[in-house]
Order: structure tokens, then sequence, then C-alpha cells
């Protein structure tokens, strides 16, 4: 890859977190497939990811992960729950890694918005007849809409029990050869109902104030820090703000990013709402890019930013005005997975391309 002159870092130049070095600022957002069979990755995700690889991103990071079978928001989503889950997923991450970009994966639990049906048949929770499953949260709350299960209130052993699905699935996770771990913290799923009050109505050490409200994700980050191996980055994605008054805030998502940075977290991830299905939010280019850089500032830690971004110029904006780190990209990455090339042609530089393609970039 061509660089130029100028020193300030820019979309396509390296970044360095612990010993990994993505060869440009691009990422691909981990985005649900529903299309696992009992959370085992097929020829969909390979093809799935391991093309944008190809296409020139320095950092794919798979979907969703489950830690638990109660964890899938669908049927159809992965797991890593158990070790033949593994080999599929190992297959995905070498491939990624022969591209010359780092396999990630985002390992989560759904919580109260499990056991929903596939998107493209409703996305409304499934009966048991339906083949459904109970649902657990912090607090006996349903999402509501078409997800009005009320899930069963988290003891303190259930806390434990997926504390410890999230390490073990972790090492399953080294195992298969990933170099780069996200915990999935936003959007209203396991951990962002812990976090936010509209969601959390304990009284116990989880519940009630800041402090508790962010123990059990901050107590997992620290746990799976100890299995993760200290040359390896860990990411959290978090919603930084629930967009509705009384929620979480951006304030407190800097507060809780100082505490995971303690913690052993390299980079915050981050996203935002989920937690309420009637929260308002105005989406338009860029729109979640501010909830980066506040955090990357406010908690002095390296942030990644999502959110319509489209446009080279825009992503290499957020990247030079010191707005956030890395920019992943969702939709953009499904109508061309090429697109890191096309920017790098956009912006006056040239990757690289797989001696396959050597012809055509």
């Amino acid at each position: 890859m061509e660089n130029d002159s100028n020193h300030e870092p820019h979309l396509f130049s390296p970044l360095t977190i612990r010993s990994v070095t993505l060869r440009n600022r691009i990422g691909v957002s981990p985005m649900c497939q529903y299309s696992a069979t009992e959370g085992v990755a097929n020829e969909w995700h390979y093809v799935h990811l391991g093309s944008r690889a190809v296409g020139g991103a320095a950092l794919v990071i798979a979907e969703a992960t489950a830690v638990a079978p109660e964890g899938r928001i669908t049927p159809g989503c992965l797991g890593l729950w158990s070790d033949p889950q593994t080999e599929p997923l190992a297959r995905i991450a070498a491939f990624i890694k022969q591209q010359g970009a780092v396999p990630a994966i985002q390992i989560a639990h759904a919580g109260r918005k499990a056991s929903a049906d596939l998107p493209w048949r409703g996305g409304a929770h499934l009966s048991a007849a339906q083949g459904g499953w109970d649902t657990i949260a912090p607090s006996a709350i349903p999402f509501g809409d078409t997800l009005p299960k009320v899930p069963r209130a988290m003891t303190e052993a259930d806390i434990v029990r997926v504390k410890n699905d999230f390490v073990a699935t972790a090492k399953r996770a080294l195992a298969a050869g990933f170099g780069w771990l996200e915990l999935h913290a936003a959007h209203g799923y396991l951990f962002s109902e812990f976090l936010s009050p509209l969601a959390n109505h304990r009284t116990d050490r989880y519940g009630g104030i800041f402090d508790n409200r962010v123990r059990f994700l901050v107590e997992t980050a620290r746990a799976v820090r100890q299995v993760w191996p200290d040359q390896l980055p860990l990411a959290v994605r978090i919603s930084a703000i629930d967009w509705k008054d009384g929620g979480w805030d951006i304030e407190q998502s800097i507060a809780l990013a100082r505490l995971l940075k303690v913690a052993g977290v390299d980079l915050v991830d981050c996203s935002s709402g989920g937690v309420v299905p009637y929260a308002k939010i105005k989406v338009e280019p860029g729109y979640q890019v501010p909830f980066a850089e506040k955090i990357r500032h406010g908690a002095d830690i390296p942030t990644a930013a999502v959110g319509f971004i489209t446009e080279p110029k825009q992503a290499d904006d957020i990247v030079r005005g010191g707005k956030a780190d890395v920019v992943l990209l969702a939709r953009q990455m499904l109508v061309d997975p090429y697109w890191p090339a096309h920017a790098a042609k956009a912006l006056g530089y040239k990757l690289t391309p797989p001696n396959q393609y050597k012809r055509a970039w």
C-alpha cells in the first residue's frame, strides 16, 4: 500500500493494538446472518466473511456468536458453546488471516431478546411449540413489541454461570484462531440490559446505582482478559446511549469505558440504542460517530465508529479528525465487499490485491 507524506493517521494507515497490526482502519462490523444450524457455521459464513477479507478490510468480525444455546437471538444464530462448533469457525479464521486481515469474533448473549424467529419470518418471539425457549434478563421485564416474552430474572448463580460461559467461549475462540475478541454489550442484549436502568430494576449488587449496573460486564471483561492472551486485543461493543430519557447516556458510557480500560479492554466499539422498542433515533450519515469521539477522548481509549458510514472521504475524515481509530462498516459492506479497494482508489491510495485479482485492481 502506498502512503502519503502526511504523518497524521488516515484511513489507510496501519494501527497496532497490543501485538496485532491492522493493515488499515477499515473493519467489517459483526452482522448476524441467521444461517447457522445448531450454532454451527457453514459455507454461507465462509463466503460472507472470507470475501470481505479478500476485499481489503483489515478487520473482519464474525457475527454475534452465542456463549450458550439460550443466548442465541434466533435458532439460526452462530454459537461457540461446544467444541464441535470450533472447527468450521477455525476454517473461516484461517482463510481471513491468509488474506492479510485479522479474524475477529463477537461473543454474545441475547438476554430477553433471545428466542426470536428469523427476521425474514417476522422476527417475533417463538413459542415453545415453535421451537422457542425461556429467556433470562436482569429483571422480569419484557422487551415488548414483537418480543413480549417475560424473561426470568437472573439469580446471582445465573450471573456466575453466564460469566463462565463467556470465559469458556473466549477459550474456544482462541483455539479457533481468532486474533481479536469482542464482547457484545450493546443493542439491548444481556449486558446492555444490565447497564440500562430501563431494563435493570434489580435491588441487589447488580442493580440500582451505576457501579452495580456495570458490575456484570466489568467482571466478565476482567475474567475474559485472564484467559485471552496478553498479546491479543479485547474489545467491547456498547450502546453509547439508549435514545430515551431516564436511560443509559454518554456520560455513563465514558465512565464505563474508563473501567473497561482498567479491566484490560483495548477498544470500545460505539453503537447505540436497542434496549427499548419505542426509542426515537434520528438516523443520518455518521449519526453515531460523535459517541466514538466523546468516549475516545473522555476515557482515553481507542474507539471504533459505526453507523451509516458509506463514503470514503467520510470514513477518512473520521480517522484524520481523531474521532475514532477504526471505522466499522455493515450495510455498505453487504452492498460492496470490495469497498476498501474502491475507497483506496477514491482517496489516492492503492491496496495490494490478492494475486488472483491483480489483473483487475
